[in-house]
């Protein structure tokens, strides 16, 4: 296997980190939440959340374990909610936030889990967005990065649970 590409550096993630908590803070209420979607989103909620706070923004956070893809590098097709939100958001502005955007299942899941608890309203920030072959339900507000239709890690995206922790972008392929 040959070395991993450089897609992003890590100085290059978190200018596009900066960028969408400049797009996002205007918008997010005192009383917003948070969500971060477990384990890949890790990584650029903690960003994201330092970003805001910088702005004078600091929400509520709270986080939802939901997998679709286990190990396996294709989704299973059907989402399975490990941890379910701890907080409560009903009437409250929700901000979900993902590392990587592929088939849509995962953020699909996690707004309606959100709506259905009584949200006001639904946000998504993912920072990379892949191009998917067909549609896709759910739609991101706010996109960091529009990623190409490879095999990445880095960033909280991984390689059965490897590369989380690498700070930039990288492609496996």
């Amino acid at each position: 296997m040959r070395a991993p590409e450089v897609l992003l550096s890590a100085e290059a993630v978190q200018a596009r980190v900066e960028a969408l908590a400049d797009q996002i803070a205007p918008g997010l209420d005192d009383d917003a939440v948070m969500v971060c979607l477990l384990t890949g989103g890790l990584w650029f909620a903690a960003d994201l959340t330092r970003a805001l706070s910088r702005r004078g923004c600091n929400p509520l956070f709270d986080a939802l374990w939901l997998a679709s893809y286990g190990d396996a590098a294709e989704t299973s097709g059907r989402v399975v909610e490990r941890a379910g939100l701890q907080r409560p958001v009903e009437g409250r502005q929700v901000l979900i936030v993902d590392e990587v955007m592929d088939s849509g299942l995962s953020l699909l899941a996690a707004r309606r889990i959100c709506e259905k608890a009584g949200a006001r309203e639904v946000r998504i920030a993912v920072f990379a967005r892949k191009p998917w072959p067909a549609p896709r339900e759910a739609t991101p507000d706010f996109v960091g990065w529009e990623a190409p239709a490879r095999f990445l890690v880095g960033y909280g995206m991984d390689a059965a649970g490897r590369w989380r922790g690498a700070p930039g972008v990288l492609a496996m392929d």
